[in-house]
């Protein structure tokens, strides 16, 4: 009879029907769950189960936030994808502000490092693009990773900038599309990043470990590689994830499984690109033995190398590959802070390792600015006043040279003759000449000639795609 009156004062036991933030909740007798399904919010898990519990005295369960004021309670975990739950009991281990205050830093680490890099990008491409003198096949491929990195960081700048907006102006997370089309093209342009940055160091080690590299031949195939792979991989990717039906969870797609579609050939070929590192620090190191360095010189070159090499070819990415999950606010502060700013200043350091501080780079600018200044200042007409030379050695290998290393001055004259330009030659390394016929000279296509002139062995090679300009004072 006992047993029978306490189910009958149960079930006249009930909790009252209640609307949290996101869901309304029939009521439920004590001691029972109301189920109901996951919302439909970006972020959510799709097709989940939440549940509200209604305890023996008729009263929903609560819980108490860090000032002590009791909350009704719902629980939304099973709604929530487990990584993020992992990451949120571990902020909740660390304090009610730590996990916030690491957040807005590395927020801050990011806004900064991405934006530093598009300009510091977008300048590099500038200055490749605006001197012929730079234009090989190095630089090519310099070029296109500049690209590739430049796309991905600023499709990712329009997402941070669109989450820090007010919640009545963002333009991309009220659109599922939208925010759908950022993220294939941002993803696109990181495997196409880092696909660059496997030619990079393919390049790098064929040149330096290879005594013939026909780069000629493999330029194009390079290029075709670097665009067309990345948009295979992304389409396929893109096709998984429509064929799931994923919707909701596009906010932490990093998360799903399907991302390995993307994130396993990145990984491949950053490893591939460690063992091309490796490889290449030990041939300097023969290298530099073979011309007798000291073992301090050696070292020190080695580790210039690979520091140099490291932002490029993408050694800072193996740190999200790490477990972020730790015992220590600190120690996991130190590894978001550690790890976005090489993320994020990537971009920035490729500009300064291979652009800014490249010393060819850094004589075009200087003697543009030079010739310019100088120019202006004595009204001069620009002409050019240097004759690239290619030799070939006894052994084969062909040198390029330009003579001479300093910028001709002149003011322009009428043509004498059909074939010549008469110009007054107004200042050459400082010192005042007179009048000089410039004669300009197409080459024959390439050929070698082969001379032999009191006794002595004379190879040169022609460039059909060169002149030569001969002074011969008047």
């Amino acid at each position: 009879m006992l047993a029978a009156d306490n189910l009958t004062e149960l079930a006249a036991t009930a909790c009252a029907e209640v609307c949290d933030k996101w869901t309304c909740w029939p009521g439920t007798l004590a001691g029972r769950n109301a189920t109901m399904p996951c919302p439909k919010i970006r972020g959510i898990v799709e097709n989940g189960l939440a549940y509200k519990y209604c305890t023996f005295s008729g009263t929903w369960e609560v819980k108490y936030d860090p000032f002590g004021n009791p909350t009704n309670y719902t629980h939304y975990e099973t709604c929530i994808m487990p990584q993020i739950q992992q990451l949120s009991d571990m902020c909740n281990e660390f304090g009610p502000y730590e996990c916030a205050r690491i957040g807005r830093v590395t927020r801050l680490i990011e806004m900064v490092g991405l934006s530093l890099s598009s300009l510091s990008l977008m300048l590099s491409l500038y200055i490749f693009f605006s001197y012929r003198i730079l234009k090989n096949n190095r630089t090519k491929i310099h070029k296109n990773l500049f690209f590739a990195t430049l796309f991905q960081v600023l499709f990712r700048l329009v997402k941070y900038i669109d989450q820090e907006l007010e919640e009545n102006k963002k333009f991309l997370l009220d659109d599922y599309h939208l925010y759908e089309v950022c993220t294939v093209l941002m993803e696109y342009a990181k495997t196409a990043m880092f696909t660059w940055m496997f030619i990079e160091g393919l390049y790098l080690h064929n040149v330096i470990t290879v005594t013939v590299f026909q780069e000629y031949l493999h330029i194009n195939f390079y290029i075709w590689c670097g665009w067309v792979v990345p948009a295979v991989l992304t389409v396929i990717w893109l096709a998984v994830m429509i064929g799931m039906k994923v919707k909701t969870t596009w906010a932490y797609y990093y998360f799903l499984p399907y991302y390995w579609i993307l994130e396993g050939p990145r990984s491949v070929l950053i490893m591939i690109n460690l063992l091309f590192l490796l490889n290449i620090i030990r041939v300097l190191v023969v290298k530099l033995r073979q011309t007798r360095s000291s073992e301090i010189e050696q070292v020190r070159k080695a580790v210039r190398a690979a520091i140099f090499l490291l932002p490029l070819m993408g050694i800072a990415h193996i740190l999200f590959l790490l477990d972020y999950r730790f015992n220590d606010a600190w120690k996991f502060g130190l590894w978001s802070y550690t790890t976005y700013f090489l993320n994020t200043f990537q971009g920035f350091f490729v500009a300064v390792l291979y652009c800014f501080l490249n010393g060819e780079v850094q004589a075009a600018v200087r003697n543009s600015y030079f010739l310019h200044a100088s120019l202006r200042r004595n009204n001069y007409t620009p002409c050019r006043g240097f004759t690239t030379t290619s030799t070939m050695g006894a052994d084969g290998e062909i040198t390029n040279s330009i003579e001479p290393p300093t910028w001709l001055k002149c003011c322009t004259q009428p043509p004498q003759s059909p074939e010549e330009k008469e110009i007054d030659i107004c200042d050459i390394n400082g010192r005042r000449e007179g009048t000089a016929m410039i004669t300009m000279v197409e080459t024959i296509p390439m050929i070698k000639t082969h001379s032999i002139s009191n006794g002595i062995d004379t190879r040169q090679i022609k460039d059909p795609n060169s002149t030569t300009t001969t002074a011969v004072d008047a």
